[in-house]
């Protein structure tokens, strides 16, 4: 092109600086070539590309003063055209706001490389601006970048491996837009999630996350739940979608029911009431964060308390009280390094609440029981590696997990929105001998999953049977009046 015809180019590009829409529209060949007979985006991306145009006019950047972030996710089923909105994003953020800086990811390297970024090339190869940028999908090198600023005006795909996250931190374009879009989210690891929010805090950022709804947990699926006040969520049925074979959807729906959680996920966007490895399907806990007690009716039950103890890291110490279908979370704690300080706390609550019982961890428990025991209280250890009363599970935790999931079944209640996330957070495993095993906190670490302190400790409350002391104290009376010799 010209240089005349270069600048007006450019001097377009700024004209759509408010307009991402406008810019989808006038950018491609819509109803040409290999687009002939489309023309233009589909009802739902529209309704995205009107949204953030919107959200950009609100923030009004004016280079200098940094703005809110503009985050967004979309939910769906298969085959709506996610890649090809992902494509226009990368795009659409360079072409009208020079030295911005954006990082693609997707849940795994080539989901990356041969859907997200080859999507991408086809869809540089159409647009106007396509000449601007030099485009490589290399194995190892997926970049797009201005060929006059190579280092500040580019977008980079970078796998999502934890070990990865240093790529994700600020992205540092205050004048211009720092941006994230996460492709597949339900498998990105918590970890790069939380690197990449700490890169929004200047310029214009935008994060954009898509994805099948496939898990039940993690931070793609707070988005509509925890912190749903901080994003602009859809979720988009792929029976709406022009693009999606319709009769492979009737297919799906007539063989497993509209209800079903497969046809949620690959259907309606919906997430699903238990993920594919979950233990704890999410309907249960939702049903006991709702759950009613009237006070008193639990008070023919034992007290047990839980405790988690926790001696580093990112882990906390949790102390939980069941009675009955009644629980309260009593106290967390940094960690517990030291046992007297942790025993003393342990006492007091369990002379606060009369506990029938206390049972605590053994990996990080014993010098904290060793401590009670020289105070004479009457507190039992447990291994969760160990040996299982329940034939369903491979060992003591999966049985106390087990029994939790079937408390909660009978109408259990909770009042700790992070427990209740904790417990729909293990996966698990069938061995082939039929013995279910449960997820360790080394293995949900490993997937970005963050140690569920609370709800072991929920769990410990399950370890042995306990009677009440009431009942206790009945039986001890009796058999001292058994035992009496009026003739001795």
């Amino acid at each position: 092109m010209s240089n005349d015809v270069e600048a007006m180019l450019a001097e377009d590009m700024g004209r759509f600086f408010y307009d991402p829409l406008g810019w989808v529209m006038y950018a491609f060949p819509w109803g040409e070539g290999d687009l002939a007979g489309f023309d233009g985006p589909d009802d739902w991306q529209r309704e995205f590309l009107e949204d953030w145009g919107k959200a950009i006019r609100a923030n009004d950047f004016d280079g200098l003063k940094p703005v809110e972030a503009y985050r967004d996710a979309t939910s769906s089923g298969h085959g709506i055209g996610k890649s090809a909105l992902a494509a226009w994003i990368i795009l659409y953020i360079p072409s009208t706001r020079p030295h911005s800086k954006g990082v693609v990811t997707a849940n795994t390297g080539e989901q990356l490389r041969t859907k997200t970024w080859g999507e991408l090339g086809k869809w540089k190869k159409r647009c106007i601006t396509g000449h601007w940028f030099e485009y490589n999908n290399g194995k190892g090198n997926m970049s797009l970048y201005h060929p006059q600023f190579p280092e500040s005006w580019r977008v980079d795909g970078q796998t999502c491996r934890e070990e990865n996250s240093e790529a994700f931190a600020g992205l540092h374009a205050a004048t211009s837009s720092p941006w994230y879009l996460f492709d597949e989210a339900s498998a990105v690891p918590d970890k790069i999630w939380e690197v990449a929010e700490g890169g929004l805090t200047d310029g214009e950022p935008f994060w954009f996350v898509f994805g099948n709804p496939t898990r039940n947990t993690g931070r793609f699926r707070e988005c509509w739940r925890k912190f749903r006040h901080r994003w602009n969520t859809r979720q988009v049925d792929s029976r709406t979608a022009k693009m999606t074979n319709k009769a492979l959807i009737d297919e799906w729906i007539s063989d497993y029911g509209l209800d079903s959680d497969f046809v949620k996920v690959r259907v309606r966007g919906l997430f699903p009431s238990a993920s594919e490895l979950q233990f704890v399907p999410q309907h249960l806990v939702d049903q006991a964060m709702r759950v009613t007690l009237i006070p008193g009716q639990m008070d023919h039950a034992p007290r047990i308390l839980g405790v988690d103890p926790a001696w580093s890291g990112s882990d906390e110490c949790a102390i939980y009280l069941r009675q009955g279908l009644y629980s309260k979370l009593l106290g967390v704690y940094e960690k517990t390094d030291d046992d007297v300080r942790m025993a003393s706390t342990i006492a007091k609550l369990e002379d606060e609440w009369q506990a029938d019982a206390v049972f605590i961890d053994f990996g990080f428990g014993t010098g904290i029981y060793s401590v009670g025991s020289s105070w004479g209280r009457s507190w039992q250890l447990v291994q969760f590696g160990g040996h299982s009363t329940d034939p369903q599970m491979l060992n003591k935790r999966g049985e106390m997990w087990n029994s939790l999931k079937t408390w909660l079944a009978q109408g259990g209640a909770l009042d700790d929105q992070q427990t209740a996330d904790e417990i729909t957070a293990p996966e698990y495993k069938v061995r082939l001998d039929g013995k279910i095993v449960l997820e360790s906190k080394d293995e949900m670490k490993r997937r970005g999953v963050p140690s569920p302190n609370r709800a072991d400790a929920l769990a410990l409350t399950f370890a042995h049977p306990v009677a009440p002391r009431s009942v206790m104290q009945e039986r001890d009376h009796a058999m001292a009046e058994t035992d009496f010799d009026p003739y001795a």
